[in-house]
């Protein structure tokens, strides 16, 4: 095993592990917070696979943008921060386990199959450029539109977490 094998299946095992963590965990800050562990973990696989620009974007946009967001959200709404107690798994958690395992049945008899191509004949020369001048000049009205959205998600989050006066018996009847 070479030491770039090792380094990517340390990513993956950090990324798993803490996918798991995330969906499992009972305190949603922790839950966050493992996010951005596996975020991390999905960046350096990236980076590792030589795809600079997935790494990067990975990284600005997902840990940067998102996460924070959601850290933020999490803690903005401190009433909500752990779960109530009881069972872990709701009603679809058997449908759940039988898709996914359907699903991994489908990736390993497809996957082995997959001719992957080989060497830098698939990767022009500059990604990075290519897709800079794709943004700029081919796709800037859905460029524009998802960072609308954005801002219109923080803004409704902001509005449904800001704590609202609390109202005196009788106030605001007539």
């Amino acid at each position: 095993m070479t030491g770039q094998q090792f380094f990517f299946l340390l990513f993956a095992l950090i990324t798993l592990l803490s996918g798991l963590r995330c969906v499992t965990s009972r305190n949603m800050f922790h839950a966050a917070l493992y996010l951005v562990i596996s975020l991390f973990g999905v960046s350096a696989m990236f980076a590792m696979l030589e795809a600079g620009f997935l790494a990067l974007a990975q990284l600005i946009v997902y840990v940067g943008a998102i996460a924070i967001l959601i850290i933020f959200a999490v803690m903005l709404t401190r009433g909500a921060l752990t779960m109530p107690r009881g069972a872990q798994f709701n009603t679809q958690a058997g449908l759940a386990a039988v898709v996914s395992a359907a699903l991994l049945f489908i990736l390993l008899r497809v996957l082995p199959g997959f001719a992957y191509p080989i060497g830098d004949a698939a990767v022009p020369a500059d990604i990075t450029t290519t897709v800079g001048q794709s943004l700029v000049n081919e796709f800037v009205l859905p460029f524009e539109v998802a960072s609308v959205l954005l801002l219109a998600a923080l803004v409704g989050a902001i509005y449904i977490a800001r704590e609202r006066p609390k109202r005196q018996p009788g106030e605001g009847e007539e």
